[in-house]
């Protein structure tokens, strides 16, 4: 027999387990999280557009939908941590953007489904058997990040026909870092062209990566797309002008921001794909059964204000194939 004290005591924690409650009818909102290496600053298109493939499909943040953010600010070593600590809440589903943080998901869950972005090549990467039917809890977009390095060290060659002394920027913390090298190797290399590498994950080693830009008399410079990058957009802007330095990015993003020319995908395109994925597991889908999306448009924007600011002349044949130009 329970006494009326108990009854009530018995009752109260049980409260604490209902579902939440609508009225007269029960509903559980379903929660997911975001994994990325960087920080938000910087990011907040790519993350509408997330919202937005979410959207797409009916689930709307705080009214059907949480999301779980964790952001691991540039310090990649932080990532399986953060991924645990969303497989420990029982999330839905996991949107992974980015290499590193879809390493760390992978390490953390076999069960909970996965979507991510990538860089390079899913499959040499380990996150799934085959792109056409994934296997496994993991599946999402391959963005040609790496193979269209040799296409950025081309244009850059094009604007500055005499010269023969190039940089690349890495972040040698993200994984992609050597893969970024082997690829931009091999394409200068083919054309007899000099590469260095730079290597910056912090404030101290940016400013020296550009001090070594002088000693090695570097004539053009390519800045891959990594999370540490472009949370300082701006700052690389000006420092590349400073100098000054031809420079070609990844992202058009640094193009706006007063950049000389950028080649690369469309960023907010593959986070509103990356949201229309997860959107497509709560409804049910399986990431065996989706195939690994390729992007099919590339864009080259050109920023002639800022190449006049450098005393450069954009060659015609670039802006023939310029999907836009900044006047």
């Amino acid at each position: 027999m329970i006494r009326r004290r108990d009854f009530i005591t018995l009752l109260g924690g049980a409260a604490a387990a209902w579902p939440i409650v609508a009225g007269a009818q029960q509903h559980v909102i379903p929660v997911i999280g975001f994994l990325h290496s960087g920080s938000p600053e910087g990011l907040g298109s790519n993350v509408a557009a997330f919202r937005r493939g979410l959207n797409d499909a009916g689930f709307f943040e705080g009214q059907n939908l949480a999301i779980e953010f964790r952001w691991a600010q540039g310090h990649y070593d932080r990532l399986p941590t953060l991924a645990n600590d969303l497989v420990s809440r029982h999330v839905a589903a996991i949107a992974a953007d980015g290499t590193g943080a879809a390493l760390a998901a992978k390490g953390a869950t076999s069960t909970i489904p996965v979507a991510f972005t990538v860089g390079g090549d899913p499959i040499e990467l380990g996150l799934v058997s085959s792109l056409n039917r994934p296997s496994g809890n993991m599946t999402g977009l391959s963005m040609f990040v790496i193979t269209l390095d040799a296409k950025r060290l081309e244009l850059l060659r094009e604007l500055l026909p005499a010269a023969s002394t190039f940089a690349v920027l890495i972040n040698p913390t993200n994984v992609p870092a050597a893969y970024h090298i082997k690829e931009l190797e091999g394409a200068a290399h083919a054309t007899g062209q000099q590469l260095i590498v730079l290597r910056a994950s912090s404030e101290e080693q940016l400013a020296l990566a550009f001090e070594n830009l002088v000693q090695y008399r570097v004539e053009g410079l390519i800045i891959v797309p990594d999370p540490f990058f472009d949370s300082r957009r701006d700052e690389l802007v000006a420092i590349t002008r400073r100098y000054p330095i031809p420079t070609i990015f990844g992202w058009r993003e640094f193009v706006n921001s007063g950049g000389i020319m950028s080649y690369g995908i469309k960023f907010a395109e593959a986070s509103h794909e990356l949201g229309a994925y997860v959107a497509k597991f709560l409804l049910g889908a399986k990431p065996a059964d989706l195939p690994v999306q390729q992007p099919t448009q590339f864009e080259l924007v050109v920023n002639l204000r800022a190449a006049r600011a450098l005393g450069l002349t954009v060659p015609t044949s670039i802006l023939l194939r310029a999907d836009e130009v900044i006047e």
